[in-house]
């Protein structure tokens, strides 16, 4: 699965009841300034086939965040707060976007925006699965990409799992382990300049 570009159904609105069942998620989200984890992606399309991939994410809200893709091939994901950065290693190609509009309605907006979610997101409803706390969200951006984008928490707000379903019933499951709350990161991790003698594509 090379294309990362386009790497949540009863709506109801946030009203006080609905708010609780997003507490463990805004609990997670509050005072969140830094985050480093481990994980695994892994996707599941409508015919059931499946790709997995692997790697770390690294998180500096607001705005900026950097996935390093390892296997089964070389990608690194970089968002400086102005633009966003593809570099396929294999490929020896780099796409970038502007930043603006480009993470409207996606899992990037909740984790790396601040201010509150039902800015940009509609809650559907919490359930236990799995021994894990799940907030289910809906985009209310119309052309957002995703249906639904459900996050998975511990009790006591520690990030497990993200769930994403397409507007093509595509799954995407990450799982998340070791992450870090609030690590000191290198301000390097979220500057990317395209190396020498590389195709760049870009809007």
């Amino acid at each position: 699965m090379r294309k990362l570009w386009p790497l949540l159904l009863l709506l109801l609105p946030f009203a006080t009841s609905a708010s609780s069942g997003a507490e463990p998620l805004q609990r997670f989200l509050a005072n969140l300034n830094t985050l480093q984890a481990e994980f695994e992606q892994i996707v599941i399309t409508p015919d059931s086939d499946s790709y997995t991939s692997s790697g770390t994410l690294y998180l500096d809200r607001p705005g900026r965040f950097r996935w390093e893709y390892r296997l089964p091939v070389e990608q690194i994901i970089v968002a400086d707060g102005d633009r966003v950065w593809l570099y396929d290693m294999e490929l020896e190609q780099v796409s970038h976007r502007s930043q603006s509009g480009m993470l409207e309605g996606t899992p990037a907006q909740i984790f790396s925006e601040r201010g509150p979610l039902d800015r940009h997101f509609t809650l559907i409803g919490s359930e236990e699965r799995d021994g894990l706390i799940w907030v289910i969200l809906a985009p209310k951006n119309r052309e957002s990409q995703f249906s639904t984008i459900s996050v998975a928490l511990t009790k006591e707000s520690q990030l497990k799992r993200m769930e994403l379903i397409d507007q093509f019933d595509q799954v995407t499951l990450f799982i998340f382990s070791d992450v870090v709350r609030n690590p000191t990161l290198d301000d390097e991790l979220f500057i990317f300049i395209p190396p020498p003698l590389i195709d760049i594509l870009g809007d």
